[in-house]
């Protein structure tokens, strides 16, 4: 069986794997904290007819060898954590990460996960949560009689209450970072989950450290940039037609020597 088959075959699954990324990310162009994901690939182990260097005469090496590969297979799906574009929203529970770092919320089970998406709101305890009602870690509470309510770079919040002048500071936002973000693992609600690839959380102040500031009133919207994306779509496409090619033509090279007469 010629070897072309499958070695195309290989190709038709990488590029399918590299058109479900990447309409994944189109998909979210327009979520909130959503990071982009890159399928990464590496060539397949190869059959080896003559090793490079091999003697071809008592004075003589081969000086590159004869080496026919197998194909092609995904190595990996990377998260890119680059920063998207800022949208002003003038809502006060709005925050926006400039920089590194996530917020760190708690799942109804006592898991503690992390986002980028700062979109809060308010639950009927009045504790700050996500839109799904997972209360952000460390909490903060606001008084049921809050008419302003300001959020500081550091992510220190304060609230302004009837017959009080001065603002009254009823909790902190921390941020919280890992050695390599890219090992993540991606649970789907703009929410991700500690592995021990992406290294033990390391959590502080906004703006001190390494980490961003929080601004209050933005949203951070999704790092697709719909022009690569459709790049990308287009040379997959192209790659897994040239693929198919591949197979269509060794089928009829088959079908030739099959019809060949005795």
């Amino acid at each position: 069986m010629m070897q072309s088959l499958y070695t195309s075959s290989t190709g038709m699954l990488a590029m399918q794997t590299q058109i479900d990324t990447t309409a994944n990310n189109i998909a979210n162009v327009n979520t909130m904290g959503y990071k982009k994901s890159r399928a990464e690939f590496a060539d397949l182990m190869y059959k080896v007819m003559t090793y490079a260097g091999t003697s071809t005469s008592n004075t003589t090496q081969s000086p590159t060898g004869i080496e026919v590969g197998l194909g092609v297979r995904a190595t990996a799906i990377n998260k890119i954590f680059s920063a998207g574009s800022l949208k002003q929203t003038d809502n006060s529970l709005d925050l926006a990460i400039t920089g590194k770092g996530f917020l760190r919320l708690q799942l109804p089970n006592g898991t503690e996960v992390y986002t980028r998406n700062g979109s809060l709101k308010i639950d009927q305890n009045g504790t700050l949560v996500n839109s799904d009602g997972y209360a952000v870690v460390p909490n903060v509470v606001l008084p049921e009689d809050a008419t302003n309510i300001s959020i500081g770079t550091d992510g220190i919040v304060s609230v302004t209450q009837p017959g009080q002048a001065q603002a009254t500071q009823v909790g902190q936002l921390s941020l919280t970072n890992f050695i390599n973000p890219a090992g993540l693992h991606a649970m789907g609600d703009n929410l991700f989950v500690e592995t021990d690839a992406s290294g033990q959380p390391v959590e502080g102040v906004a703006g001190e450290n390494g980490l961003g500031n929080i601004r209050q009133g933005f949203v951070e919207l999704s790092n697709v940039q719909l022009v690569v994306e459709l790049t990308d779509l287009i040379t997959g496409q192209r790659a897994y037609d040239a693929n198919s090619k591949v197979i269509t033509t060794s089928d009829e090279m088959l079908a030739t020597t099959n019809s060949l007469k005795r």
